[in-house]
């Protein structure tokens, strides 16, 4: 199965956790040869998701979110070996509500048309930052 979208009820389990703060979203993506619009344009995935970054920006910044951290993927060492990823970055938001502001924006749902039409597949884990845990 591929991981793309978000399904209702995960957006419902993502504001059911009572923690208020800042959140850190965790984003792996593997990116399409070429994007697929539907719509016959030849553009590539890695196109694509860069028209959908730039677009979504000031969507980003209006929430008070910035990515905290940004590497690039060299292997997988302990996990499935097939999960390969272009992208790897983490964003911190003020709050899940933040989070949930920026999805809602039209301007965020008009770039994401780009993001879809970019990913394979990806992940998208909420983390709870938290000061050096002494690992």
């Amino acid at each position: 199965m591929d991981h793309i979208g978000v399904r209702k009820e995960d957006f419902a389990a993502f504001m059911a956790i009572d923690r208020n703060g800042p959140i850190q979203m965790l984003n792996l993506v593997r990116l399409r040869e070429f994007a697929d619009y539907g719509d016959g344009r030849r553009v590539t995935g890695a196109a694509a998701y860069a028209t959908y970054g730039r677009e979504i920006t000031p969507c980003l910044d209006a929430v008070g979110g910035k990515v905290v951290w940004s590497g690039q993927f060299e292997m997988t060492l302990i996990g499935p070996q097939d999960e390969v990823w272009d992208i790897c970055f983490i964003v911190e938001y003020p709050s899940a509500d933040a989070f949930m502001d920026m999805m809602r924006d039209p301007a965020y749902q008009q770039g994401m048309i780009h993001r879809q039409a970019a990913v394979q597949t990806s992940r998208l884990i909420r983390l709870n930052p938290e000061p050096d845990s002494g690992l």
